[in-house]
This record gives C-alpha cells, structure tokens and sequence, in this order.
C-alpha cells in the first residue's frame, strides 16, 4: 500500500518538498501540497490511507465531560472558560466521583466507548491530581476507556494518572508555533510540548490535536499537522476542532473558515498519521450532516457525542446514530479492557 500512496503523492507533490529524514518525516512544504492537491486527488489519497488501516464504516463515538468547569487563568483566546473573558459561564468546584459515575454508565449505555472529562485548570496542583486519579478509577470500573485534559502537567503527575488507569491524555498543539502567540500569551508552545513528553514518559497515550478556523492561513494549519505528524510517536487520537465562536471571547467574530478547508485538514491529518483515531470535536454541531460525511471519507473515524462538549453545544445521540444509519455506518465495537 505504501509504494501506491507514494507514487499518487508524487505525482502532484515537489520532489523537493519530500520528507527528508526520519526526524522530519513531514515538512511544512510537503503537508501544504497535500492542503493544495485538488480535492477529489486529495480525497482519494486519505481514503486509500484509510482503509488501509481501519474498517471505513465504524466510527468510535467518546464522551467529554467537563468535571470541572471555569475559572481558568490562561487567555486562550478562543475558550469561554478563561476567567478573565465575560462568557456567562460560572466556574465550579471537582464533580465528586459518584456523580461521574452516574454520567460514566449514562455514556456507556448510549454506546461510548471512551470517556473523556475535562478540567478547567491551567496546572492542576498534587491534591488535584490525586482527586481527578479517584475519578479515573471510577470510570475505568466500568470498563471504559478513560481520557483526561487538565492542563500542564508537572513531573509525577502523568505517573499518578497512569497508575489509576488513565489510557489517554489530550493536551492539544492548539495551531502551529508561528501563530500560537495571537491566540494565547499565558504559556509557551514549549509548555505544551513538556506535557506531551511527560505523557509519554509514563506509558500513557497521547491526544493531542487543534483548532482551525481561528484566523490562520492555510500554510499555518499546515504547520499545526507537521508539528503533530512529526511528534515520536505521532498522537495515538487526533482531535481536529473547528472555532466555536462563543461571545464574550476575542475570537467570537471570527469569519467562518470554508468548510471544504476542514474537510481539507481531515484529510491531510489522515494522511500524514495514518494510524490514529482522527476525531471531529469542537464545531461539529454548525457542520450540518454532508460535511460530516465528507469528513467520514476524508478519514475521521471517532466523533464526540452528546448534550455537551465541554461549555458548547455538541449534536445528541439520536442525531449522531441517524446519521451513520443513513451512510450505512456503525459505531465502533469496545477494545478489550485490561
């Protein structure tokens, strides 16, 4: 499969835009002649990619709950729950790990197999750690794969998580490094890149993806897919998010990015790390159900679902269930629990 893939790259990629060495798998130039190959080229490529590694017709649904919202103190510029942007939304304390029980067996019963909880912290603290550790006990109980976000991570924290049972981490890239500065001021992409390697270090998997449709040009979205492709190894999931513009936030009139782009992005990611999970996130809910699919065929092959991603609206299970029933697709069977 890979000698055929190559040669289609070739074809429409410039022989000096190839990758040059295994610690460069992918530059820029090369991620960004994919990003401009025609779309039905470009579609192509990604499904030929994908069923090579995955069944085309299944989909791994996940849940994200947010089990402790609000009150952040960084300034990402597109996040509703930065304290210092007036969103309407009211910080609140840890959930108590009977209550994510409760939404852990409600997830499961409506055929998730990962769930994901989310916490508004820029670092959590050692007590933190220890508490959100109970929580993954407890969703790990119910034979769920468990997922967290929290922030940055300091050294022992990630060892903590892990020997609770967390089996991923998302910290996201967010865009790429050149334009990461005009969306956050409050850490580095250094920062990022530290929790990722601690990650890693402790045996947990990675997912770790980003936000398009922030104001970047199409070179920079190539740049935020290199910077991931090119981690050792790339993320096991990839969350591809779409800007949810919140008011209140200083991106929450953005213009709308051209949804043949994220199509574009889904593809691209699908290429360059051809065994991940590629997962639509955020925005999903304005994409309307076509473009979905499109992103179903450019290889996206999990979706969170639900009332909730994290403050923004997310389409509900009837809908997310209807939609691969008219395309003829199914959820993903459960991987086998440990």
């Amino acid at each position: 499969m890979s000698s055929v893939l190559e040669q289609t790259v070739t074809l429409h990629r410039p022989r000096q835009a190839a990758p040059a060495s295994p610690a460069a798998r992918w530059s820029v130039d090369a991620i960004e002649a994919l990003f401009n190959l025609p779309f039905p080229e470009l579609m192509h490529q990604a499904q030929t990619v994908h069923r090579a590694h995955f069944d085309p017709t299944r989909v791994e649904f996940a849940t994200l709950l947010s089990v402790k919202t609000g009150g952040c103190a960084e300034d990402c510029g597109y996040c509703p729950q930065a304290a210092r942007f007036d969103t309407g939304v009211e910080a609140t304390k840890l959930m108590e790990p009977d209550e994510v029980r409760l939404a852990a067996q409600r997830a499961k019963d409506a055929g998730a197999t990962r769930f994901c909880m989310g916490a508004a912290w820029r670092a959590p603290k050692d007590r933190d750690i220890e508490k959100v550790a109970e929580l993954v006990r407890t969703v790990k109980a119910l034979g769920l794969e468990t997922c967290a976000t929290l922030g940055m991570l300091e050294d022992g924290h990630a060892e903590t998580l892990q020997s609770a049972g967390l089996d991923y981490y998302n910290h996201n890239l967010d865009s790429a490094p050149d334009f990461y500065g005009d969306i956050i001021t409050t850490r580095d992409y250094q920062d990022r890149l530290d929790t990722l390697a601690r990650v890693r270090s402790a045996g947990v998997k990675v997912c770790c993806g980003g936000i398009v449709g922030m104001g970047e040009t199409r070179r920079q979205r190539a740049g935020l897919v290199a910077e991931l492709a090119n981690l050792t190894p790339y993320p096991e999931s990839v969350p591809i998010n779409n800007l949810v513009k919140v008011e209140g936030t200083p991106l929450a009139d953005q213009a709308d990015l051209d949804p043949f782009e994220f199509v574009r992005t889904i593809a691209v990611a699908r290429i360059t790390m051809p065994k991940a999970r590629v997962r639509l996130s955020a925005g999903r809910q304005q994409m309307g159900d076509a473009v979905q699919a499109l992103c179903f065929l450019a290889g996206a092959n999990s979706i969170f679902y639900g009332d909730k991603l994290l403050t923004t609206g997310n389409p509900d299970t009837g809908a997310d269930v209807a939609l691969l029933e008219r395309l003829g697709m199914t959820r993903s069977a459960p991987e086998a629990q440990p």
